[in-house]
């Protein structure tokens, strides 16, 4: 195992030992060698693309966010879908616990994953409580990048910009049973320093989650398929028109009283819909809860049917943004091929 000695995180070299805290239950495979060697490979590579710079480097950061937004070994290895958010920072508290943010591999790679920096020291541990191993990853977040840069402003919430901002590790949880990556989450509380230094800065959230910059432009620049598709792919224009349509549709169903990043309810499985790069990766979810009669819920919490009408313009408008999705993927892969 590389870099053992100074990864990020309070436990014992010992502890990390994937011999030492194999599963002991009997109906999991053992995956530690095949996470280990997962574990190397995506710390290197992190390392290599993402490598520690000054957190206002915005072509080292454009050349991160590209380099996951595409197939590389971390992609490889991540769930189908994965959640992600701060370590929660009650020690005792589980998993289960926490509140996490649930995104598409690709979102979770280019827009989240990509704001820090990696040195490529890591550890690997079996965590039994969770019944998950954890690859620890020594870290840095880019914190004085343009504000459209960040998928929405961190800073709505002082604490966790705080977080972000002090961030020194970043931890990747793996099912055993497929070696997969299925969680991830940033905090301050790993073992040395950042692997870059920077001092915090503290923007004022003015309550837009998204805007228009002194050019006209929409930010977050970020979340508008940028990276996600390429510039010339054809169904773009397209994508952007429906995006625009069904941003309308779920306006009119009260999504945006559930779906925003200050996550109003509170719940604990947070899907987010309020950007055309956040709805590309949430719509089949969506659509199946729509369908459903899954949401929205009211102020207790509870499923409340849509109104026949509503229900039906969303279905529609999110249907046609579900198929352009898939057809622009579909364009991307190919251009790989």
């Amino acid at each position: 195992m590389s870099k053992l000695l100074a990864s990020c995180g309070a436990l014992a070299l010992a502890a990390a030992s994937i011999a030492a805290a194999a599963p002991v239950d009997e109906d999991l495979p053992d995956a530690g060698g095949e996470i280990e060697r997962m574990a190397d490979e995506v710390a290197l590579e992190l390392q290599r693309v993402c490598p520690p710079v000054s957190p206002a480097d915005q072509a080292a950061f454009d050349r991160c966010r590209h380099s996951l937004f595409g197939d590389s070994a971390l992609r490889r290895s991540l769930a189908p879908r994965l959640l992600w958010g701060r370590r929660n920072q009650d020690a005792a508290a589980t998993l289960k616990d926490t509140n996490l943010t649930q995104f598409a591999p690709d979102l979770f790679a280019g827009l989240y994953l990509s704001l820090f920096m990696f040195s490529g020291e890591h550890r690997v541990e079996y965590v039994q409580r969770e019944r998950l191993y954890l690859i620890r990853l020594q870290s840095a977040f880019r914190n004085r990048l343009p504000p459209g840069q960040f998928p929405y402003p961190f800073w709505h919430d002082e604490a966790k910009w705080g977080v972000y901002q002090a961030t020194n590790c970043i931890l990747l949880w793996v099912d055993p049973k497929t070696a997969r990556i299925v969680i991830g989450q940033f905090t301050e509380r790993g073992e040395g320093s950042a692997v870059v230094a920077s001092k915090p800065l503290s923007p004022k959230f003015d309550g837009n989650w998204m805007w228009m910059d002194k050019e006209g432009r929409i930010q977050p620049r970020v979340t508008l398929f940028d990276g996600l598709f390429r510039q010339h792919n054809p169904y773009l224009p397209k994508l952007d028109f429906t995006y625009r349509t069904l941003a309308l549709r779920m306006r009119d169903a009260q999504c945006e009283n559930c779906h925003m990043p200050n996550n109003p309810f509170p719940m604990r499985r947070l899907v987010i819909m309020h950007t055309p790069a956040h709805a590309a990766g949430e719509i089949g979810r969506l659509m199946k809860a729509v369908r459903e009669d899954r949401m929205p819920l009211d102020e207790a919490g509870i499923e409340q049917p849509l109104e026949p009408g509503l229900k039906r313009a969303l279905l529609e408008s999110g249907s046609a943004f579900e198929a352009l999705v898939k057809a622009a993927k579909e364009w991307e892969a190919a251009q790989r091929d």
